[in-house]
């Protein structure tokens, strides 16, 4: 069984750094698309970034870019999520997602249904 599990979140204040890792369990990562993802109360969850099966190739939502770095570990069958500067609309649950689909090397989807698997979230606040 495939299991994702978030960890890292928590609050700080706003210009703040926090990184964030999702360990997966059950399947290795090396050959998969993996994401993260967040999402405010009373809103839909929405991309924040994506990286391809070895790192190579990266995206991310206008609203983080140049602030987060996405990166990965295969050895580890970890993801992680850099995030500096933070602000405090960047206040969400933080989930990361394996997606099962391969479609060409730089493959690295940014919309939800695209992904398989979940994690269970982390809740990242930051204060003003």
């Amino acid at each position: 069984q495939v299991q994702l599990v978030e960890s890292g979140g928590g609050l700080v204040q706003a210009g703040e750094s926090l990184t964030l890792s999702c360990t997966v369990s059950g399947r290795p990562v090396s050959s998969h698309a993996m994401g993260w993802f967040r999402q405010a109360p009373g809103k839909e969850r929405e991309f924040a970034a994506s990286i391809n099966w070895n790192g190579a190739s990266t995206s991310y939502a206008d609203s983080v870019k140049g602030r987060f770095t996405i990166s990965r570990d295969n050895a580890k069958n970890t993801v992680y999520l850099q995030m500096n500067s933070l602000k405090p609309e960047d206040t969400a649950v933080y989930y990361c997602a394996l997606a099962l689909r391969y479609d060409g090397p730089s493959y690295r989807p940014i919309r939800t249904d695209e992904y398989d698997y979940w994690g269970q979230g982390t809740q990242v606040t930051v204060s003003s």
